[in-house]
């Protein structure tokens, strides 16, 4: 198990530099899921072809998808470099790159919204100080509108063109996969990917654009359906379930609720890690999912975000339930019969409570360093609490994963201790004033403590990790 944590986490800088990335996309698109998933019903219901044509509210859906959604994420990459101040330029800089365009700049709003907040940010360090007193809004409101335009008329007359050959050059490359029936060879890196941590830089960076775009020409895409299945997942933890043994066997129930209908798929990654060849089985069952999407015609109107079996069923057309399921399906017993055969060869050792929390362990390793964190920065603390907290926050960079579970772990944990407290999960950024106590990991502690100073930061290496919030509910007893 040790040479599996070495070849996982080991030697991987340009790993690493994806794993930053995927997590600054998925920063920028995850806050924006809801748009994403408001445009993908009215697309459903009101085209030519939705479950209710209206000629008039489909009107609704060109400017959403050009406008709308491309400059919600520039406001939100540049809001992330620095704030609204930051959020508000890198959008004057996406409306550059998407006026003109013939097709959804995502890739761009990826790209100026950053861009937007960066420049604005080095402006301010550069003046700090040496405004006169009285003219600081002056210059502050002039400053954005200045830089904020010559970004937008830079991106327009330069920026977009290349970025708009980029997209269409990416578009073409991956329709003649799919005329070459090669796409179900992708799941070969999307599932060992996934587990990676790289699935936000796969989902977010690179199919959802072109999933978008599809959308926006035949009303629907399979790209919406190749990361986000969660097929080849329920496969290998149904396999723990009937032929697993110890801790593994007992816990996999469980973790098939969230994975499949929570949809939270970095639950089963440790049951993978604990028998790398597992592996085998994952990219098996993407692989004939992927050909069940192929061959039925498979597709979605957005991202499903969470991956979760109702978010699936929520966003397939009018028409095309029937295929995405099949597809899931198909993915789901393809790994169950390839992951049966692994775990049952398994030794109970390798299935053990130690076993699990050591592959639980390089999961959150790699999930630190998904996020420009060094795993060997993160240690559980739990700090003494002066009085009893009324509300207790559980934040991660989107609030909605790994959260949302160490949120229902506790709630469970004070239940059982008798203890009446109010336990919540959100952004790192959207952390509610009345916090007490907040839960969340070391590289995001700083940014909690300057959203609620007040609060008591207690910071964890995995979320799933019961030992630290047994000590949490017993010094709260004390």
């Amino acid at each position: 198990m040790q040479n599996t944590n070495a070849l996982i986490t080991g030697g991987g800088s340009v790993k690493a530099k994806l794993q930053k990335l995927g997590g600054f996309l998925a920063g920028m698109v995850i806050p924006n899921i809801g748009a994403f998933i408001a445009w993908g019903l009215i697309t459903a219901f009101f085209i030519p072809t939705g479950w209710i044509p209206n000629e008039h509210l489909a009107k609704l859906v060109g400017p959403m998808i050009t406008y709308l959604l491309p400059i919600l994420i520039g406001y939100t990459g540049g809001k992330l470099v620095y704030d609204v101040r930051g959020g508000v330029v890198g959008a004057i800089a996406t409306a550059g790159i998407i006026i003109g365009s013939s097709i959804p700049m995502f890739l761009g709003a990826m790209l100026m919204g950053p861009l937007g907040g960066y420049v604005i940010k080095k402006f301010d360090e550069l003046v700090e100080g040496k405004i006169p007193a009285g003219f600081e809004m002056l210059v502050n409101n002039f400053s954005a509108g200045i830089l904020g335009g010559l970004l937008a008329i830079i991106a327009f007359l330069f920026i977009e063109p290349v970025v708009n050959g980029i997209s269409v050059g990416l578009g073409a490359a991956a329709q003649w996969v799919t005329n070459k029936g090669l796409l179900p060879l992708i799941a070969i890196f999307i599932e060992p990917g996934k587990i990676l941590f790289l699935n936000n830089a796969i989902n977010h960076g690179i199919l959802a654009p072109l999933g978008v775009a599809e959308v926006k020409e035949f009303g629907k895409s399979i790209f919406f359906l190749l990361e986000t299945n969660p097929g080849p997942g329920l496969g290998v933890l149904l396999a723990y379930w009937f032929f697993g043994k110890g801790d593994a066997k007992q816990s996999a129930p469980g973790a098939i609720i969230i994975h499949f209908f929570g949809g939270i798929h970095e639950i089963y990654f440790p049951y993978v890690l604990m028998n790398p060849l597992l592996l085998l089985a994952v990219i098996g069952g993407g692989m004939a999912a992927d050909a069940t999407f192929v061959l039925t015609k498979a597709g979605l109107v957005a991202t499903p975000s969470p991956g979760s079996i109702f978010a699936e069923i929520a966003m397939a057309p009018k028409g095309g339930l029937l295929p995405v399921l099949a597809g899931i399906t198909v993915g789901a017993i393809v790994s169950f019969l390839i992951a049966s055969v692994i775990v049952k060869r398994a030794s109970e050792e390798s299935m053990s409570a130690e076993s699990m929390t050591f592959a639980r362990s390089i999961v959150s390793g790699l999930k630190a360093q998904s996020k420009g964190q060094k795993v060997e920065e993160v240690n559980p603390s739990v700090q003494k609490i002066e009085g009893m907290p009324k509300m207790i926050v559980f934040a991660c960079d989107a609030g909605m994963g790994s959260s949302a579970m160490g949120e229902t772990i506790l709630k469970k944990k004070l239940k059982e201790a008798g203890l009446d407290i109010v336990v919540k999960h959100s952004a790192v950024n959207q952390i509610p004033k009345e916090a007490d106590v907040v839960f969340t990991q070391e590289n995001l502690a700083e940014r909690a403590s300057q959203v609620v100073p007040h609060a008591k930061i207690v910071t964890v290496k995995n979320f799933l990790d019961n030992t630290v919030y047994d000590e949490f509910v017993k010094n709260l007893k004390k």
